[in-house]
C-alpha cells in the first residue's frame, strides 16, 4: 500500500492537495484517528483496485496524534510505503487567508493567532515524521495542485525528477530534495546589456556557460546528480527535486538549471524555474532589436 498523510495547519492547503490526490485515483479520507490507520490499511489491502490512499490529519484529532511516531514506525516496518506530507505558511499568510475567507479555525476559539499556535503544538509529532514539508506562502490553488501531480502523478517505480531554477533572495524551494548553490558563477546581473534578459536569452546562457567554472561545475554537478538520482530510483522513491539557486533566480540558476536538465535525460526530467518572472525581462523581439 502506498499512503499519503496530509497534514499541516489550517489554511495551508490540505484540502487542495486531498482533492489532487482524488484526481490521480488516491482513495482518500478525511481525518481519520491515528491508531485505526493500521486497520484502514488492512481493510483496503483486501482491494484489489485500491493500492494509493490519502489521509488527511489534522489537530482535530486530538490525544489521537499520541500515537504518531509508533504508529507509522510500525507501518513503515511492515514494509508500506508511507509520505507524510506537511503544508506550511506563516502565521500572517494563515491569518490573511482566514480573513478573506471569513471561515473560523477548525479549532473554534476566541483567537485565531492563538488557535494556531495550540495547532503547531499538537502537529509537532507529525512533522517530526514529515518526508516532505511545502511552505504555501508563495503558491496559489494551481502551484500546489502541480507540485502534488509532479510528486504522485506518475506510476510506481517510475522516478520522476524536477530540476528547478530559484533565488535565495527568495527563499530556498521547500519540497527540494538537493540544493546546488551557483552564486559563484559570473552574474550577467552586472553586465549591462544582458541584465534585464533572462537566462531562457541566447546571450545570457552563452555569457554563464562561457565561463571554465561553469564548465568544471556542470562537469562535477551531473557526476554527482547522476548517482544521487540513481541511488533514489533503487530505494524506490516516485519523484525528487533538484533545486538550483543563485542570488534573484532569473540568470545563472536559470542557465544551470536547463543544462542539468538536458544532460540528466537518461531520466525522466522536468524543468521549472521557479522565479525568472519577478523582474524584468526583454521579448525575443527586444532582444533582436
Amino acid at each position: 500500500m502506498k499512503l499519503v498523510v496530509i497534514t499541516g495547519v489550517s489554511g495551508a492547503g490540505k484540502t487542495t492537495v486531498k482533492s489532487a490526490l482524488e484526481d490521480l485515483g488516491f482513495y482518500c479520507v478525511d481525518n481519520l484517528p491515528m491508531a485505526l490507520l493500521p486497520r484502514f490499511i488492512e481493510l483496503l489491502a483486501g482491494r484489489e483496485e485500491v493500492m494509493r490512499a490519502g489521509l488527511v490529519v489534522d489537530a482535530r484529532s486530538g490525544d489521537f496524534l499520541t500515537d504518531t511516531s509508533r504508529v507509522l514506525g510500525d507501518l513503515r516496518l511492515a514494509g508500506h510505503s508511507i509520505d507524510v506530507l506537511f503544508l506550511d505558511a506563516p502565521d500572517e499568510v494563515l491569518l490573511r487567508r482566514f480573513s478573506e475567507t471569513r471561515r473560523p479555525h477548525p479549532l473554534h476559539g476566541k483567537d485565531i493567532r492563538a488557535d494556531i499556535e495550540v495547532e503547531r503544538t499538537r502537529l509537532a509529532a507529525l512533522r517530526a515524521e514529515a518526508t516532505a514539508v511545502i511552505d504555501t506562502a508563495e503558491l496559489n490553488v494551481h502551484g500546489l495542485r502541480s507540485i502534488v501531480l509532479g510528486r504522485y502523478g506518475r506510476a510506481e517505480g517510475n522516478l520522476a525528477v524536477t530540476v528547478m531554477s530559484f533565488g535565495f533572495k527568495y527563499g530556498l524551494p521547500t519540497e527540494a530534495d538537493i540544493v546546488l548553490d551557483v552564486r559563484f558563477l559570473p552574474n550577467p546581473f552586472f553586465v549591462s546589456t544582458l541584465s534585464a534578459l533572462s537566462g531562457e536569452a541566447e546571450p545570457v546562457r552563452n555569457y554563464v556557460m562561457e565561463s571554465q567554472e561553469t564548465q568544471l561545475f556542470l562537469e562535477k554537478a551531473e557526476e554527482l546528480l547522476t548517482l544521487c538520482v540513481a541511488a533514489f530510483e533503487r530505494e524506490g522513491k516516485t519523484y525528487a527535486t533538484i533545486a538550483i539557486g543563485c542570488t534573484g533566480g532569473r540568470h545563472r540558476s536559470v542557465v544551470i538549471a536547463n543544462e542539468l536538465g538536458s544532460r540528466l535525460r537518461a531520466f525522466q526530467v522536468e524543468v521549472k524555474h521557479r522565479d525568472v518572472g519577478r523582474g524584468r525581462s526583454l521579448t525575443d523581439a527586444e532582444v533582436q532589436k
